[in-house]
This record gives C-alpha cells, sequence and structure tokens, in this order.
C-alpha cells in the first residue's frame, strides 16, 4: 500500500466507529504481520487516553504498537533502541498538536473525569473533536517513519 493509503485506511476505522489507537494501529496490521482482528483487540483499551482516561492520546499509543511490532524485539534490552525511536514518533505528533495528551487536544471536552462510556458517533462529534485529524496525522508519521525504514 502507498503511504496515502494508509492514511486513508486510519481515517476510515476511525469513522467506522472504532477508537482512536485502533485506527492507527489496525491501519498496519498488514506491517506488523499480525491479523486485523488480533490488532483491533490489542489496541482496543488505548482509546480515549487510555480507557478515556484522557492520558496520551490514542492515535500516538496505536504509533507505538506498530513500532514495536516493527522495529522491537522481545529482548529485555529491546526498550533501549525503542524508547527514543517511539519518543521520536511522538515528538512528530507534539510538533503538530502541541501535546500528546488526549485531555489537552480534547480541550474543555477532555475531562478525565468523564464516564469511561465512549459517546455515540455523530456528526456533531466528528465536528467537534480533533480526533479524526490526530489519528490521520499519526497514521502519516508512521508510514513516512515506515518508508523510511523499507518497511513499505
Amino acid at each position: 500500500m502507498t503511504k496515502q493509503e494508509y492514511i486513508d485506511k486510519a481515517g476510515e476505522y476511525f469513522t467506522k466507529g472504532y477508537n482512536c489507537a485502533q485506527a492507527v494501529a489496525a491501519a498496519f496490521s498488514d506491517v506488523m504481520g499480525l491479523p486485523e482482528a488480533t490488532v483491533l483487540k490489542l489496541s482496543c483499551p488505548m482509546g480515549g487516553g487510555f480507557a478515556r482516561l484522557r492520558y496520551v492520546c490514542g492515535a500516538v499509543s496505536g504509533m507505538g504498537m506498530v513500532a514495536g511490532m516493527v522495529y522491537g524485539t522481545d529482548s529485555p534490552d529491546c526498550k533501549v533502541e525503542m524508547y527514543p525511536k517511539t519518543r521520536a514518533l511522538a515528538d512528530r505528533f507534539k510538533e503538530e498538536f502541541d501535546s500528546i495528551i488526549c485531555a489537552d487536544l480534547l480541550g474543555d471536552m477532555g475531562s478525565h473525569k468523564d464516564s469511561a462510556q465512549p459517546e455515540k458517533r455523530t456528526e456533531s462529534y466528528y465536528k467537534k473533536r480533533s480526533c479524526l485529524q490526530c489519528v490521520q496525522f499519526a497514521a502519516q508519521i508512521m508510514a513516512e517513519d515506515l518508508e523510511a525504514n523499507g518497511c513499505i
């Protein structure tokens, strides 16, 4: 797939109702070498800044999951290379949105006192939030990184 196809695919997952982490991670399930259903299950709790607690944006967590599967190893020393790599991805996201924290990205809507119950996806839901843009930009960052490293 092309870089744009990965970005589009992530956006499609999000607009179908998947959370931000699922949308980013599942878009790259082929590169991760995992079945789509497995990636969707693994990334499910990460949405809304980890189960709607509004901490690290799920789109950023999704990038981390992809990076771990593509570049990581099963060695306990893997973190020596993965932490800087993952921080670089997160820093690129932060350059665009000024934060990687879900509550900051959502502004007044981002209280982590919110219910754990996800909001119903409506037209106004998509209009009042930057989530789709965050998902697509995270997919762009990930696709650019994978392309630069010969993975796509």
